[in-house]
């Protein structure tokens, strides 16, 4: 059986995939009870706990918010950790830290349960239609063992190295999409104040060098209609996300003033008030 912890925007899409395509029955928990009850009638059966999921499952998917969530669903009080049985798998879905990925890899390594970290990239949209791209920290028996109930949320599955590489390279990814994001918020301002279309600067963008997933999306879907929603990937998501780039970069004593700089951008947009909106809201502050 599937189990699958925390069914937010992404993971209640990415459950849905799962109940939808599995062979395998697949079961769900979330602390609010409305995900579950739309996932019932999606091959989703509903568990009361986290020991459910751990006493019945022998692979448990996590989509969390980030790193005390997770350490509390591995290693807290009635956790995976303590009540998962030997030979079972846990994959984290979350974006966390490399050091925490590498722990709880050791942590469930000496209890014989196999642990990979395999955060997500791309939109709630890829995620609904199973598109999503997943980078995967495992060892190679791991990575193989795993890969066709990836495949089933994903198109694009890569195995980017031991346990800690996939969180590693999702927050390598997360730096160069905010860095992108910031340098089209300043295009954006700027064809503005020359008194230019914006539109049509996208679209001359979009058809040369400067063409980019974070400006068909991000700018085009979200900037240009001022649309920023909830319930989206936040302002305060991206700052806690950058902050766990930062710890990467100390440890590996990498200075990345770009990455800063982004930071200071997202900053700027959470004290104007808009932390809770979906992070390109930045090019308002911009």
């Amino acid at each position: 059986m599937i189990g699958f912890i925390g069914l937010g925007v992404m993971g209640e899409a990415m459950c849905r995939n799962l109940g939808r395509k599995a062979s395998e029955d697949v079961l769900g928990f979330d602390l609010d009870p409305a995900p579950l009850a739309r996932l019932k009638d999606e091959g989703v059966d509903a568990a009361g706990s986290v020991r459910e999921i751990a006493e019945h499952c022998n692979v448990v998917f996590l989509s969390l918010p980030g790193v005390a969530e997770v350490k509390n669903v591995c290693v807290g009080p009635s956790s995976l950790m303590l009540h998962m049985h030997p030979a079972s798998y846990v994959v984290d879905l979350s974006t966390t830290t490399v050091a925490l990925a590498q722990d709880l890899h050791s942590r469930f390594a000496a209890r014989g349960i196999q642990f990979a970290d395999a955060p997500v990239a791309r939109t709630r949209a890829a995620a609904a239609e199973g598109t999503l791209s997943v980078m995967v920290g495992a060892t190679e028996p791991v990575f193989k063992r795993l890969k066709p109930t990836l495949d089933l949320i994903g198109t694009d599955i890569t195995h980017c190295g031991a346990p800690g590489a996939g969180q590693a390279m999702k927050l390598i990814n997360n730096m160069v999409l905010f860095q992108n994001v910031v340098a089209i918020a300043e295009a954006l301002s700027l064809a503005r104040k020359a008194g230019l279309s914006a539109t049509k600067v996208f679209d001359a963008l979009s058809k040369g060098s400067a063409d980019s997933f974070a400006l068909r999306n991000h700018g085009m879907k979200a900037m240009l209609p001022d649309k920023f929603p909830e319930l989206a990937y936040s302002v305060e998501y991206a700052l806690k996300d950058m902050e766990y780039l930062m710890e990467f970069a100390r440890q590996a004593h990498a200075e990345l003033s770009g990455a800063k700089n982004a930071i200071a951008a997202l900053e700027r947009a959470a004290a104007a008030g808009n932390g809770k909106q979906y992070f390109p809201v930045l090019a308002k502050t911009v």
